[in-house]
């Protein structure tokens, strides 16, 4: 089947397979549905039959990411924030992603940050309890901190500031993965842990606090505006494209088996400042790029081993940072007008 006449949520269906159809016509909720990788989760099981609760309490997340599927009969928003939620509801799955995601915002909302991977995780632990159904928490590569092995894979320990300034994510989702694992050990739950990498594409957020580099860089660049570029831009990230980010999730959540911590990202590393200069190229920019001071504990690379998401799910990134980045500059071009 020729590829290029297929929306990105086909591809996604036709990479996912015939697994999604154990969920048809079952129910799952997914915590911050609104959000960027949440609502990508809400489109792709609403397209495959599934019912879908979306709880969001747009922090961070955006309605106009799932205004779309409102009025679908297999489609329920709940607005409420998951730390203040209980529920009678009975869901064949559950998917832990509510949680700030951008240093920035994290930063300005640190104890929130905190709770929503803590109280929220158990919160989404309990109702996954209460109907014996597999659970998936959206943990991240920032548990490995400024890590020491590269590419950093899954037995990694981590290196990170447990009282930096960006302690309120890196370890609100440390916690919540021993949370998780609590929960496996002492009542046998289905839990299953996926650390994102840099994720980038259609739906991220450019504006503000919510902006992180990628979307960010593009939306400078657009508007011919200054790239600001924390420290020396020598750090590096590896950038997956959130089509392969979205297929990864749902490989390993719909497997048979239960594979502990797996990485879900990209092992192709990208100076920062060569992304900055792509971005211009790309875009016919003339923003200027300036280096400001460096970020507090900013990791200096950041390059995901992916050799177990191979091996257990067959699943490995396919989309270039090109290919990427063409299809969100469009996007970004889009809400911008």
């Amino acid at each position: 089947m020729n590829q290029n006449n297929l929306s990105d949520i086909e591809i996604i269906l036709l990479d996912v397979g015939e697994k999604i159809q154990q969920f048809q016509n079952k129910k799952i909720l997914i915590s911050g549905g609104g959000g960027f990788l949440g609502s990508w989760l809400c489109d792709v099981f609403v397209k495959a039959g599934v019912n879908v609760v979306c709880l969001d309490n747009f922090s961070s997340g955006l309605k106009s990411n799932i205004e779309h599927l409102i009025n679908k009969p297999n489609f329920k928003l709940i607005q409420k924030d998951i730390c203040n939620v209980t529920s009678d509801e009975s869901f064949d799955g559950v998917m832990h992603f509510a949680s700030r995601a951008s240093p920035e915002d994290y930063h300005e909302f640190q104890i929130e940050t905190l709770l929503t991977n803590s109280l929220g995780t158990k919160n989404a632990l309990d109702i996954a309890l209460k109907n014996n159904c597999k659970f998936m928490y959206s943990s991240t590569s920032e548990v490995y901190g400024d890590s020491k092995i590269l590419p950093t894979p899954e037995e990694y320990w981590g290196n990170v500031n447990p009282i930096g300034e960006r302690s309120c994510y890196d370890e609100g989702k440390r916690y919540g993965e021993a949370l998780c694992v609590a929960y496996n050990r002492e009542h046998n739950l289905d839990v299953r842990l996926i650390r994102i990498f840099n994720t980038y594409g259609p739906r991220i957020r450019p504006d503000g606090n919510y902006g992180r580099a990628l979307p960010r860089f593009v939306d400078k660049a657009l508007k011919n505006e200054t790239i600001k570029i924390f420290g020396d831009g020598l750090q590096t990230r590896s950038f997956c494209y959130v089509t392969d980010t979205i297929t990864g999730i749902l490989l390993y959540f719909l497997d048979d088996k239960n594979h502990g911590v797996v990485n879900i990202g990209s092992s192709i590393e990208t100076t920062i400042n060569n992304l900055a200069k792509t971005i211009v190229s790309e875009t016919n920019s003339k923003s200027k790029i300036e280096h400001v001071s460096e970020s507090p504990d900013d990791p200096k690379r950041r390059q995901a081993d992916t050799s177990k998401a191979k091996k257990c799910i067959n699943w490995e990134p396919k989309v270039t940072l090109e290919s990427g980045l063409a299809k969100t500059i469009d996007w970004i071009k889009s809400i911008n007008g």
